[in-house]
């Protein structure tokens, strides 16, 4: 398996309100409450002092990092530092919310090392982001975005929502113009999905909220890649994009080739050496453990050749580099093009697959579909 140097996630729960599309483990918390939770994150990380990989990503993702305190944050990294091997250029990841976003905040955040700021700007529209039922307005956005350059980040990254009620191609497009000329380094664009335990989940199933028609997301799906293409940005995956590969997440990158990665806090996963595990998803009980001096192990896994080798096309085919062929044959001992032939020779004649140096690689028609393509293969 890959040793490279693991990535660490630090999962902070708490939000000022709870999105009616988010499915994530979050609460709200006042700060003496967060201040507890800081205090049982250190714990857990002490937890872990035994880990025997170099970690070079650290990211703290939510929930609402930025809700934190500066000085807790800075425990949190101190007390990583000491117990965890972090290496001398581990990239450090922050999520914040626009509406946290100042020119003290930035400026604490950078000090602290935060290379890469991830806003949750979803929109610039003030009708959509009222529906996504955010906090923050347009002007709350760009005026986030324009302080995070100017603090000089690394990479200044937003994240943007399409696929909503009643959303024209012409609507989209503007969105994505608004993000281009607000000069970020990355944008991950993500499809809006309704999940069944949400708020939006539950008035869909009233009858109360409909998803666009496929067509419509499909259509949607393209423009983003194109538009963004032709503006400059690198799609590297379904929903990222970059100016340029230094731009490019390290520590997701992670998550899609098995990387080693840890992962703190309630609901965290993790992946080390074929196994998978995840801690406790509610925060009471997960720190409840914590305290015991117990991981908040919730449940595991071990992964067998086959299941690597699967879990290789279906984030392989989420990538524009595609899926590395001798990788999946070393994982499951299937030689893919032999056990396929047929299958492959079909996606490419329908224009969804090209063969290129030993890689199954997706056209962009392939990428609108890919876990489709990865269900069709045989292992």
């Amino acid at each position: 398996m890959n040793e490279r140097p693991a990535g660490l996630y630090l999962h902070v729960p708490f939000c000022a309100r709870v999105c009616p599309y988010c499915d994530f483990a979050v609460r709200t918390g006042d700060q003496a409450r967060r201040r507890r939770y800081v205090d049982h994150l250190l714990a857990e990380i002490d937890l872990y002092a035994d880990y025997p990989l170099e970690f070079d990503t650290v990211y703290f993702g939510g929930g609402t990092p930025s809700s934190l305190e500066a000085e807790d944050l800075a425990r949190v990294l101190g007390r990583a530092r000491d117990r965890l091997r972090l290496a001398p250029d581990t990239r450090i990841f922050l999520e914040a919310n626009p509406e946290d976003v100042s020119r003290e905040a930035a400026t604490g955040w950078k000090r602290l090392g935060v290379d890469t700021l991830s806003l949750g700007v979803q929109s610039f529209d003030a009708e959509s982001l009222a529906f996504l039922g955010r906090s923050h307005g347009p002007q709350d956005a760009r005026r986030a975005v324009a302080i995070a350059r100017e603090a000089g980040f690394r990479s200044v990254s937003i994240d943007l929502i399409y696929g909503l009620p009643g959303q024209s191609e012409e609507g989209w497009r503007r969105e994505l113009d608004r993000a281009v000329d607000s000069a970020v380094h990355h944008m991950s664009c993500y499809q809006l999905t309704i999940h069944p335990r949400t708020r939006f989940g539950l008035l869909e199933k009233r009858g109360k909220l409909a998803q666009l028609p496929e067509n419509a997301q499909a259509a949607l799906f393209r423009l983003t890649h194109r538009h963004l293409a032709a503006a400059g940005f690198d799609g590297y995956e379904v929903s990222q994009f970059c100016v340029g590969p230094e731009h490019r997440s390290r520590h997701n990158m992670k998550y899609w080739d098995h990387t080693p990665y840890l992962g703190l806090g309630p609901s965290a996963h993790s992946f080390h050496d074929r196994r998978r595990w995840w801690n406790i998803r509610r925060t009471d009980p997960w720190q409840e453990k914590v305290i015991a001096g117990e991981r908040p192990v919730e449940g595991s896994e071990t992964l067998d050749g086959r299941a690597l080798a699967l879990e290789s096309l279906m984030t392989g085919l989420r990538t524009y580099s595609g899926v590395e062929l001798g990788r999946v044959e070393s994982l499951s001992g299937v030689v893919l093009l032999a056990r396929n032939a047929a299958l492959i020779r079909r996606l490419q004649d329908q224009g969804l697959l090209r063969l290129e140096r030993g890689r199954l690689v997706p056209t962009l028609d392939g990428l609108a579909v890919a876990d489709t393509l990865a269900a069709a293969f045989e292992l």
